[in-house]
């Protein structure tokens, strides 16, 4: 039954464009015992069939900038085949506080965006 929460919750997060594979696998990983290798083979799964429900109704939407696009998806397939090579070779704990300290990062950043964009600007 959580399966189906989690997968509900990160479809909703994903069709907004905002991450739904993180939110997958941090839920996945703070609520459930999958270790981190099959998580991430679960949101890369998961990841098909919302991105191309995302896809469609962004080409209908007229929001993809198709130059842009190619530069990305050419670059992400080389990241993509180095970043699996990398996971193979590390051990689920330490996948699994990187993970975390990846997402810290972005924590970080999010943070640090809000206060330059509505903190910041509204003191002047």
């Amino acid at each position: 039954m959580k399966e189906i929460l989690f997968g509900v919750i990160s479809g909703i997060v994903a069709s907004m464009g905002m991450g739904g594979g993180v939110t997958l696998v941090l839920l996945f990983s703070l609520l459930s015992n999958v270790k981190q290798h099959i998580v991430q083979g679960i949101n890369l799964i998961f990841f098909v069939p919302t991105s191309i429900v995302a896809i469609y109704m962004n080409i209908k939407n007229k929001n993809i900038d198709y130059d842009v696009s190619k530069k990305v998806i050419i670059s992400g397939v080389f990241g993509a085949i180095a970043g699996s090579l990398m996971a193979i070779k590390i051990n689920s704990d330490s996948l699994k506080k990187y993970f975390g300290i990846f997402l810290i990062g972005i924590a970080i950043f999010e943070i640090f965006t809000f206060f330059k964009q509505y903190i910041f600007k509204s003191k002047r």
